[in-house]
Parts: C-alpha cells; structure tokens; sequence
C-alpha cells in the first residue's frame, strides 16, 4: 500500500477509559502519537517510511487523558446520510456505491418537505425515480426504517461495522 492510502485507513480512537470514541485515519493517528497525547493500543503490518525513521502505523490508538465527550451531532451531509444509511437504498434495500445512490427526500420539497436528518434517505436511482414527487404511502412503497438523526448509537453502530473488517479493533467495540 502506498503511504498516502496508508495514512487515510481508518484508525479507532479509544478514550483513557478505553472507551471506543471516534474512528480517525492513520495520517491524524500518527500526529497524536508523536504529540504525546495518545499511545499505540493495536498496530497494523504497515509503516510509514521517512528518510531518517521508520513509524509503524496503529490500527488502535488510546488518548493518555479522558476526554468529556459532548453529545454527538453531525452536520446534516449527503456523506452523513450515506453512512448512516451503510449505502443502502431505504426502499428495495440495494446495497450500492455513493455513486449509485441518491437522497430522496421522504416528503417531497414541493411539499413543504425539508432537508433534514428526519426527511432526507438513501435511494437507488429506479426507486427514486418510481417514487417520483410523491409520498412513499403514495407510491406504494415502504421504508425500510425511519430516517432519524445521527447519534452516539449510530457512531457505534459503525465503528462496530468497520469492525467486522479490522480483526483489531473488536475486543474494544463490545460485540
């Protein structure tokens, strides 16, 4: 792997408590650690290579002092509703890249529908242009599950979702 796809994998970020808080990539990982504010938990087979040292990249960091975590909000983004939705069309349950997925608003604008974290899902191209400027009721089509906003149980729904694929990562995630 080159070094700049190495430095954008993904890192998980424990709290001092062990406590899994946010998942990070390698480059910001490997700037905690040479600060002196985190320490290595979990290490990959990687390393990131400089003219005088050789850094092994981690696949687990811990912060060296707790941090109060305020509740968790994202900004409402088409990236946000992607993840949050694990690129999954919320009508026929189509499993697509970002590419192939669009955001249906549930409600239609014209309608008076607004762009919110409770309006806006995933929607594969056929089913968004069946359901049209209609309500899905209308449309006769169903939701796969309600759109609600991202929260501290849907952060950890995903870092356990990232999980199934870093093997080091799932004695911290609580499976």
């Amino acid at each position: 792997m080159t070094n700049g796809n190495l430095l954008g994998s993904p890192v998980l970020v424990l709290n001092a408590s062990y406590e899994p808080i946010h998942v990070c990539v390698a480059r910001r990982a490997l700037i905690l650690l040479l600060k002196g504010v985190a320490a290595a938990e979990e290490l990959s087979n990687d390393e990131v290579h400089s003219p005088s040292k050789v850094v092994p990249v981690p696949s687990v960091i811990r912060l060296l002092e707790y941090r109060r975590i305020p509740r968790q909000t994202r900004a409402l983004s088409r990236k946000n509703i992607l993840l949050r939705d694990r690129y999954t069309c919320q009508y026929c349950g189509a499993v697509s890249s970002a590419s192939e997925l669009t955001l249906d608003h549930v409600t239609p604008r014209s309608r008076g529908g607004k762009s919110s974290w409770e309006n806006l899902v995933t929607s594969c191209r056929r089913c968004n242009n069946h359901k049209g400027d209609r309500l899905p009721d209308e449309a006769k089509m169903e939701l796969s599950r309600r759109p609600r906003p991202f929260n501290l149980h849907t952060s950890r729904s995903l870092m356990r979702l990232l999980g199934n694929h870093q093997e080091t990562w799932r004695k911290y995630l609580f499976y």
